[in-house]
């Protein structure tokens, strides 16, 4: 043990403990009022984030009933290999067209190398859903005025609108079924734009020597896309060009490729999941993960005392952060989900186990209540940390390579072992560091030492 003397504070410490003296210097004494302040900002900006909860935090399909429909992408001659990039193409595709049903948060995952498996939660005409995953989608190419183009660009309502942009441009010159594909790509100067190739190059040809220097506008779905300035007489293949970011430019091109792809899909499987299965469902899990976390708070109070009450509330910190987490990333909460969340809470309390039996260990060996603090929670750190990060890892390993609800399972499970380790060894340390070094209890007692 090595002694030092503080000579502005009049104290001696144990430097092997204590890298500096305690309560010295300006920040010791704003340290505490300063980690409250961002603490409670936190916690008022989860809640903020999570209310109203009923539409913040967006259920699945197997909790509020649907339609889950499972769609055969078929080859044809033109596509005989169905490749990732015409799967990827299709699910642009009904991403498009599901979200026109105004469908809240719909889930579209892949299954094996040539299917679709779509869930559309709170859809109650499963038939209008069915009809139109299995329409076409159709690209056009229309000559747009310019009073329309500016006003296209502008107001995204009015893009968006059949009685809109489309309609008030010119007629139908070209369309998607024409294309023979389309690729993001960088000019000369480096700016983003989109080259494309021509199933029909005469006819695509005689088009832009008529039209040269008007607006061509790319429409999907009735829907205004682009529109850019034809500079030149294409033939065979092109490019559109204007002030596109990367993004725009790798999703127009996907859009394209997805209107001009020939691959029909055939539904081979449609399940209606009822509402009342759903909320049934929905108030069992509920049930068991309340009464799951109320034991779980009242074990660590029992057997921690005064630690254990101070973990629980932190643990309350735990779960309005993942809650706010869900709804701010707006993720679809399932069955799979909630289990993953409830894991997460068992992650958070062994944690705090962990710490509170190093903080117990170290007062029995006889040191003071801030040294057993202090050296509990770092001796502790690592074990903790490690087991976090393990099952971090197999949570991403899940979520990179699962599907469907295997990935709502590790998503909470990623984030929910995240904010645990977080919590455990933050927040569970800011309060007992402020009831420790403000001295409001100081019989060991209350910290689980007979």
């Amino acid at each position: 043990m090595r002694w030092s003397f503080d000579a502005l504070s009049r104290t001696c410490y144990d430097s092997g403990v204590l890298p500096f003296p305690e309560n010295s210097g300006m920040w010791n004494k704003l340290k505490r009022p300063v980690q409250a302040v961002l603490l409670l900002a936190v916690v008022g900006l989860c809640i903020w984030a999570i209310l109203p909860i009923q539409q913040k935090i967006h259920l699945g399909l197997d909790l509020q009933g649907g339609a889950r429909v499972l769609l055969q992408l078929e080859a044809t001659k033109d596509v005989p290999t169905i490749t990732p990039d015409v799967q990827n193409q299709v699910e642009t595709v009904v991403q498009n067209r599901v979200n026109g049903l105004g469908v809240a948060e719909p889930v579209i995952s892949k299954v094996g190398s040539n299917r679709l498996l779509v869930e559309l939660p709170a859809v109650k005409n499963a038939d209008e859903a069915e009809r139109l995953l299995k329409e076409a989608a159709v690209l056009e190419f229309k000559i747009v005025p310019p009073q329309v183009s500016a006003r296209a660009n502008s107001d995204p309502k009015y893009a968006h609108d059949p009685n809109g942009a489309y309609k008030d441009s010119g007629p139908v010159v070209y369309t998607g079924a024409e294309l023979k594909g389309a690729q993001a790509a960088f000019g000369p100067a480096g700016s983003p734009q989109i080259n494309f190739q021509l199933k029909d190059p005469g006819k695509f040809g005689q088009l832009t020597k008529n039209n040269l220097g008007k607006l061509l506008g790319t429409f999907l779905d009735k829907k205004f896309v682009q529109d850019a300035t034809i500079q030149g007489i294409i033939t065979d293949s092109g490019e559109i060009t204007g002030q596109f970011t990367e993004d725009q430019v790798a999703l127009l091109a996907n859009e394209l490729n997805a209107g001009a792809l020939p691959v029909p899909t055939t539904i081979i499987e449609k399940d209606d999941v009822g509402p009342i299965l759903g909320a049934e469902d929905l108030t069992k899990s509920l049930y068991a993960s309340m009464v799951g976390l109320s034991l779980v708070l009242i074990f660590m109070a029992v057997v921690y005392r005064l630690p254990g009450l101070l973990a629980d509330a932190a643990l309350v910190v735990y779960v309005l952060a993942l809650l706010a987490l869900l709804a701010a990333a707006h993720a679809v909460l399932t069955l799979p989900g909630i289990a993953g969340f409830v894991l997460s809470i068992g992650m958070a309390v062994d944690a705090n186990v962990l710490i509170f039996e190093r903080l117990k260990e170290e007062l029995w060996s006889g040191k003071s209540l801030r040294s057993a603090v202090k050296i509990g929670f770092r001796r502790a750190f690592t074990s903790i940390f490690d087991s976090h990060v393990t099952t971090i890892v197999g949570a991403g390993v899940l979520f990179l390579l699962g599907t469907g609800t295997v990935k709502g399972f590790a998503y909470t499970l990623f984030w929910g072992t995240a904010l645990s380790l977080f919590t455990a060894v933050f927040v569970t340390r800011f309060f007992v560091d402020l009831i420790v070094e403000n001295n409001v209890v100081t019989d060991q007692k209350a910290y689980g030492v007979a």
